[in-house]
């Protein structure tokens, strides 16, 4: 069952068009993150659910119940934005108690009510206290606490971990995905950072210029991705030209100026419809330096020399020339990385590329 549907979707400002047909259905209780860079119409679809947009085409569903004409207020929904939008002359509690109080709940039910979405975001005792007497990780809770109490049909986050600093935006994902995975309340997510939706999703939505990408779960988004710019802009990736010579049932072989043949197994084929022009994705992590002779057997190799060394404790990252292409490479080290200059292999195994059609 879906809990949120775009049917054909087109928002337009004036002569710019900031959304392009966008088709999507979001599962019941699922977290769907929106991933995209600044700019590719990611918060405008989901102003949209939330009833602070009107599309210009299309409709919106939720819960399989026409919303286009459903103001905000009707819509049932929980929202924590960027700024969290708290009001600084109310406690907490009153915070929270904000929404209960503008849906005909019981007076004498409130207090139990935001008792118990205090415990859940795990502040139980910061009730009586102001928005300015909190951290900024806490009044992101409370943010949360307030969008959850009136127990929405859907979540709606727009971007609510990018004013936290780095450690506490990690600690907080794990956190904001304990709470969803306990009440299973649908949630739409808006980032525009890859690691918080690997991390966090069900579902990642990528999003460019306006248009919906691709669609999946992160490890399909990340290991076969659907176009070139999913495989930039979700990791790092190296895409060279290729030639598709042969597409059968056990996979594809492609022509490369750098590597020679490479075979592909089935599923890293599956962007492929024949044999024809074609780009190879190798991951940056999947394409290992090391020294000549020490690749094992059935490993794919090429002659290479180290450009630039940049080195980050446990990881390095390797930019490499190979003939007349720079590839990167970020690799595990367990002793000294190589040193700019040096002569080495670069290798990798065919199953650890995907191919792309070229369009």
């Amino acid at each position: 069952m879906s809990s949120v549907s775009l049917n054909n979707i087109v928002k337009r400002f004036g002569s710019f068009t900031a959304v392009h047909k966008a088709n999507l259905e979001i599962p019941e209780g699922a977290f769907v993150t929106l991933l995209g860079p600044s700019g590719c119409g990611k918060t405008t679809n989901l102003r949209m659910i939330a009833g602070l947009l009107d599309p210009s085409e299309g409709e919106i569903l939720i819960g399989g119940r026409r919303v286009n004409d459903v103001p905000i207020h009707k819509r049932n929904l929980g929202i924590v934005f960027q700024n969290y939008a708290l009001f600084p002359h109310k406690t907490v509690a009153d915070n929270i108690a904000f929404g209960l109080k503008y849906r005909d709940v019981p007076a004498s039910e409130i207090p139990g009510k935001v008792q118990a979405a205090l415990e859940l975001v795990q502040l139980p005792d910061v009730g009586h206290r102001y928005p300015k007497e909190l951290s900024g990780g806490q009044q992101q809770r409370i943010a949360l606490a307030r969008a959850i109490v009136i127990e929405p049909d859907v979540l709606l986050l727009d971007e609510p971990l990018s004013a936290l600093d780095a450690n506490l935006r990690e600690d907080m994902r794990v956190e904001l995905k304990r709470i969803q995975d306990q009440i299973g309340v649908t949630t739409v997510f808006v980032t525009h950072d890859q690691s918080e939706a690997l991390a966090m999703s069900d579902h990642i939505v990528v999003m460019s210029a306006g248009r919906i990408e691709q669609v999946g779960a992160p490890e399909e988004v990340y290991n076969n991705p659907a176009s070139e710019f999913v495989a930039n802009f979700l990791g790092a990736s190296n895409v060279l030209d290729a030639d598709c010579r042969a597409l059968e049932a056990g996979g594809a072989l492609l022509d490369t100026a750098l590597f020679g043949d490479v075979p592909l197994p089935p599923a890293k084929s599956v962007r492929l419809s024949g044999p024809g022009p074609a780009k190879l994705v190798l991951r940056a992590e999947k394409l290992q330096v090391m020294k000549e002779g020490k690749a094992p057997e059935g490993m794919i190799t090429a002659p290479a020399t180290v450009e630039t060394v940049d080195y980050q404790g446990q990881t390095v990252r390797y930019f490499v020339r190979v003939g007349d292409t720079q590839l990167q490479a970020l690799n595990m080290i367990d002793d000294h990385p190589f040193s700019q200059g040096s002569a080495a292999i670069v290798a990798f195994r065919p199953r650890d590329g995907s191919a792309l059609a070229v369009q």
